[in-house]
């Protein structure tokens, strides 16, 4: 990666989130990115990205300087090798495919930094299990932005990603923050966008955790958005208060001390005439999958795993975990036994046939 070239990037995931960290890096001049596009691919292709942002201004169309609808295998097509492969797509470990296995056409093992621009806790291992030659990047966004139709972008908050190397075993210390340094130059270059470098990244993805382990999974479970669940009254004291201190009474069994008042600072994170729904709550209500597996799942892992009781959370595990079937089922993913009518049916019959006679 040398200091004149521009920076080979593949984004994967061009929602709300994908679409500005790829702008931004563009932006810059430092980057030339190849985009992976989906279900906005055709939309995309012909009219391109047309953005409103609070950090870059009004773009009526923009796409990257590469689209396309796969992720390239880099071998297969002789391709040059991406120095960075930035992950912006939903992490659901409990839906496949993984994103190991979408990605990996695009690693060229010991040399491409993978960044995850992901929520969630451990996201890590399994990268370094299937990667592990290669260095691996933690990106929290701290940006609202989202796709309102197929190639229409909304971005209406400052845009701000959190940046730090995750510690692979396998690895040089000093190699994995050098990378996440540059990566930090990269998405600073433009001068419109913050990355912040931090070189604590469990300390920062354990204090999202506070906020998204409650809020995201509770505005899911009741179709509330955090203003309203804050007004209903019994819902601070009774469900998030008791998740975020037992997320925190976690944290602090695994080694990371988070700040006295962070369940505070959590609980008024957003204005109480904001009416923000989070990123679960989303898709709970569009049908989609939800993040709860590395969000809520694995708090409730770590928690077992170090003898930390977390009823409360461990609770509202199991409600997302049937949630998500629900979603499962709606998308027949799930081969469910044939109905049985034990008789109802005969008599329903006998009814209307008795009704069609009078």
């Amino acid at each position: 990666m040398g200091s004149t070239a521009k920076s080979n990037i593949l984004v994967v995931g061009f929602g709300g989130i994908g679409t500005i960290t790829a702008y931004n890096l563009e932006a810059g001049g430092l980057a030339t990115v190849t985009g992976v596009l989906r279900s906005n691919y055709d939309r995309v292709n012909e009219h391109g990205f047309k953005i409103w942002s609070c950090d870059h201004g009004n773009i009526p169309s923009w796409k990257p300087s590469i689209i396309s609808r796969n992720v390239p295998d880099v071998q297969a097509e002789s391709l040059p090798p991406y120095d960075y492969v930035v992950v912006c797509t939903k992490n659901l470990p409990d839906i496949p495919p993984t994103v190991e296995e979408i990605i990996r056409p695009a690693i060229t093992p010991g040399y491409t930094v993978i960044v995850l621009v992901q929520n969630g806790l451990n996201i890590e291992k399994p990268m370094f299990a299937a990667f592990p030659s290669n260095i691996v990047i933690s990106g929290i966004s701290r940006m609202s932005s989202a796709e309102l139709k197929p190639g229409q972008i909304f971005h209406q908050d400052h845009d701000i990603l959190i940046i730090g190397a995750f510690r692979n075993p396998n690895l040089k210390l000093e190699t994995e923050l050098k990378a996440a340094k540059h990566f930090t130059e990269l998405y600073n270059a433009s001068g419109k966008a913050t990355g912040q470098y931090a070189e604590d990244v469990l300390f920062m993805r354990w204090r999202k955790l506070v906020y998204n382990a409650s809020y995201n999974s509770l505005c899911a479970i009741t179709g509330m958005d955090t203003s309203k669940l804050r007004l209903s009254g019994t819902a601070v004291h009774e469900l998030l208060l008791p998740v975020m201190l037992e997320v925190k009474s976690i944290a602090r069994a695994a080694g990371v001390q988070l700040a006295p008042d962070q369940e505070d600072a959590s609980l008024n994170g957003d204005a109480i005439d904001a009416y923000f729904r989070p990123s679960m709550q989303q898709d709970i209500e569009k049908g989609n999958f939800m993040e709860m597996e590395i969000i809520v799942g694995e708090c409730v892992r770590e928690a077992q795993r170090l003898g930390v009781p977390a009823p409360t959370l461990s609770f509202i595990y199991s409600l997302l975990k049937v949630l998500q079937f629900k979603t499962k089922v709606k998308r027949n993913m799930v081969t469910l036994p044939p109905m049985k009518d034990y008789g109802a049916g005969d008599i329903l019959a006998m009814l209307k046939d008795t009704a069609s006679q009078t």
